[in-house]
């Protein structure tokens, strides 16, 4: 820990300590530039001497601070999480992290987290903290009651039955990082940073790009088109390379209590995820991806991590079989899917939103294109001249307009799938164009409902359901339906809750 704190600190001031070098050699005192390291050195030494911790019977203790002391503490039985983290430094030390999570949101600064423990004891004292979770074999949905830690010691008869892997990581699949935005993510600062300090200015004022304006206009537009080439190129290799960075090695383990994600390359992640937190899965499918027959997979939690990803970008088969798993266990043996996969929630078929739905979409691509053509032709009648060329605009605007409004309207569905010996009923709502979800959740996670009609949809005839739940997006969205289907999918879905409502709402 007394090389590990030090040089994770230096690390997390790189800016500070490049000031510093900075200023230290403009007013020729070097020791600007020393100053700043020793204090943060000296900072991080002392995170070894001010912090302790406990694992009792009853409760984890943690104590750390220097100046301001602070003690946190964990009760043993609301563990619902124990992940264990180690990045590059900690793995050649043999250390490891290990971040506990009772299911609630915390603070960045309250996150309870025992740094730089021996990686051989974090196996042991991760099934300790986590034997009370749940009984063996449990499902879905289940209610954890508290327990009592010293009563979670597993019997033989009564040890968990072994993992199953329901996913599990290709090197193929870096193919799929270049079609999402991770890589920009990465570049833009990069970029930004360089431009604030004056990178752009000296490109800009370089004989190249003089050259290359005064070379006519095809030399500016080959030029044009060797930098956007450059830019996807590089966009494309900083997404890959975050992509084995975060996902290398990705396995997903369930041992029917929970679900067990190990992944990364350099630091490596494992991640618990309590099944009986477990509300149901949403398959992500933005446009690129799902042109390329790809998508990701989040399950949907209750707790600090609401939305978890269980799959990154993967072929769509790969996210099938894994949210097969998922949603209905219970039809799978062991890598072998179950004959009829069109009974799951994750492929039920979904009904279509009608004709009204449809012209809603057609309506809100198109309308801001109408709008400014015809602002365009008042400014042209009231004498203002502007190049005819601007009325290409909207004209190449409509055929892109009317293909997003079909492709949303495409994407519009629902379903509710009716509960069964085996498993609860499930409510499966489709939405998006450019960012594509396809939400499955559980009945038993919907603690309430809202039928939300705006001024255009109580003329239309239309309204839009929204479930809430405790979980993920909390808010899920069924658009554009109509209000006695509307009224009918609540009712399927959580019979009774709706009471004498139905016939109040009839009336109205």
């Amino acid at each position: 820990m007394l090389l590990v704190h030090p040089v994770t600190e230096v690390v997390k001031f790189i800016p500070v300590l490049i000031g510093s070098v900075i200023l230290g050699t403009s007013s020729g005192n070097h020791g600007w530039s020393i100053i700043p390291l020793a204090l943060i050195v000296g900072f991080a030494l002392t995170r070894w001497f001010t912090t302790t911790y406990r694992v009792g019977p009853t409760h984890v203790e943690l104590r750390t601070g220097l100046i301001q002391r602070k003690k946190l503490s964990v009760p043993r039985s609301r563990i619902r999480s124990v992940d264990i983290e180690a990045d590059l430094l900690h793995r050649l030390l043999g250390l490891a992290v290990l971040a506990i999570g009772t299911g609630q949101q915390a603070d960045s600064g309250e996150k309870f987290k025992l740094d730089a423990l021996d990686a051989r004891l974090v196996p042991e004292l991760r099934a300790a903290l986590l034997a009370h979770t749940a009984a063996p074999n449990g499902v879905a949905g289940q209610t954890v009651t508290d327990a009592d830690p010293n009563d979670a010691v597993p019997q033989d008869d009564q040890a968990s039955p072994p993992a199953r892997e329901i996913g599990h990581w290709q090197p193929r699949w870096v193919r799929y990082a270049p079609l999402s935005l991770t890589g920009f993510a990465i570049i833009a600062p990069i970029v930004g940073l360089a431009f604030q300090y004056g990178v752009g200015q000296v490109l800009f004022r370089s004989d190249a790009v003089r050259r290359v304006e005064n070379g006519g206009a095809m030399i500016v537009a080959i030029s044009a088109v060797a930098l956007v080439v450059v830019i996807v190129l590089v966009v494309s290799a900083a997404g890959c390379a975050r992509y084995l960075a975060t996902y290398f090695g990705l396995t997903v383990l369930d041992d029917g209590r929970t679900l067990q994600l190990r992944h990364g390359l350099f630091t490596t992640r494992q991640i618990t995820l309590d099944l009986a937190r477990f509300r149901g899965a949403t398959v992500n499918e933005p446009l690129l991806l799902r042109l390329a027959g790809a998508a990701e997979l989040e399950a949907i939690m209750v707790g600090e991590n609401p939305r978890q990803k269980i799959l990154p970008q993967a072929p769509r088969p790969a996210i099938e079989h894994t949210l097969g798993h998922l949603l209905a266990p219970n039809d799978y043996q062991d890598k072998v899917i179950a004959p009829q996969p069109s009974a799951h929630p994750g492929s039920a078929p979904l009904l279509a939103h009608g004709p009204v739905a449809r012209r809603r979409r057609y309506n809100r691509t198109l309308a801001p294109i109408a709008v400014a053509a015809a602002v365009m032709l008042i400014v042209s009648l009231a004498g203002v001249e502007f190049s005819p060329w601007w009325w290409c605009v909207p004209i190449l605007l409509v055929p892109l307009a009317i293909a997003l409004a079909e492709d949303r309207y495409r994407g519009l569905g629902h379903t509710v799938l009716p509960e069964t010996a085996t498993g609860p009923a499930w409510l499966i709502t489709r939405s998006g164009s450019l960012d594509r979800d396809r939400d499955c959740l559980e009945a038993p996670g919907v603690i309430g409902w809202t039928v939300r009609q705006s001024f255009f949809q109580r003329r239309a005839g239309v309204a839009t359901v929204v479930a809430a739940t405790a979980a993920g997006k909390k808010r899920y969205h069924v658009l554009d339906i109509e209000l006695d289907q509307a009224l009918a999918l609540i009712e399927s879905v959580t019979p009774g809750q709706l009471g004498d409502r139905t016939s109040r709402l009839d009336k109205r």
